[in-house]
């Protein structure tokens, strides 16, 4: 019985998960659009890419136990071929500064990973040991991943909008992260369910500060209180009145002389 509800919340993980992963889209979507990244960051992106890689590689049989973590592979494998896909375009429309750190980020990403993979299949003899080494490393990239939007919650609490923290994102991450804690749980295995300790409560925080700030508009910048600024516009609102004057006068000797 434990097997299959195991089973079960295993899937609806991936359901979830899944819908984290493409949750983005959206977001990218409006990237491709304006052909700017605007204020998005690309830290989370690239640090869900870890987690995927690290999961995917811990699901595998080289380090699980046959395929008892068989539902981890296939979403996490998604999950790369996504997260791959956004920093690619990210990259491409971001500015030069942005693309280069976003450039370095991804390739360490990819070098730890591969190294991490390397000793754990070549120097690593003991199938628990290596478990445990890989496991703990995912644990540290999977707490990184749900720590990661706590930059653009700091945003969010900066400019009093949720503007950059998309609602579906946040509800997402909630949901996927319970069940995977459920599923770690069920299956005995706290290197899947400590992660998730984490991130359920971080969810939760976003959703908690969406709902405080979903109703907030971001400041226009052209409204601050620029002196240049201020002076253009006065400038516009004195023409715009010489000119209703004028028409005005033009009208009431049009009037006078019939």
């Amino acid at each position: 019985m434990i097997a299959i509800l195991h089973l079960a919340v295993g899937l609806m993980g991936n359901a979830a998960s899944f819908l984290l992963y493409i949750a983005p889209m959206w977001t990218f979507a409006r990237v491709i659009r304006k052909k700017s990244t605007e204020e998005f960051s690309y830290v989370p992106y690239t640090i869900t890419l870890l987690n995927c890689l690290f999961y995917t590689w811990y699901g595998l049989p080289v380090v699980s136990y046959g395929w008892e973590n068989f539902p981890m592979i296939t979403i996490n494998g998604i999950g790369i071929l996504f997260e791959l896909s956004f920093i690619i375009i990210f990259i491409w429309f971001t500015s030069p500064k942005q693309k280069l750190k976003a450039v370095i980020m991804t390739t360490i990403v990819i070098i730890f990973f591969s190294t991490t993979a390397l000793i754990s299949t070549f120097l690593v003899h003991d199938h628990q040991a290596r478990k445990r080494l890989v496991g703990s490393v995912g644990l540290i990239a999977s707490v990184g991943m749900y720590a990661s939007p706590l930059v653009v919650m700091k945003k969010v609490i900066e400019t009093k909008s949720v503007e950059y923290m998309p609602f579906s994102l946040s509800l997402f991450s909630f949901v996927a992260s319970a069940l995977w804690l459920a599923y770690g749980l069920l299956g005995k295995d706290m290197l899947i369910a400590a992660p998730n300790l984490v991130g359920c409560p971080l969810g939760a925080l976003q959703l908690a500060l969406y709902c405080k700030y979903r109703n907030s508009v971001m400041e226009d910048p052209e409204e601050e209180w620029d002196v240049e600024k201020v002076d253009q516009k006065d400038s516009k609102q004195h023409l715009q009145i010489a000119v209703v004057t004028t028409e005005d006068h033009n009208i009431d000797g049009k009037m006078s002389q019939t």
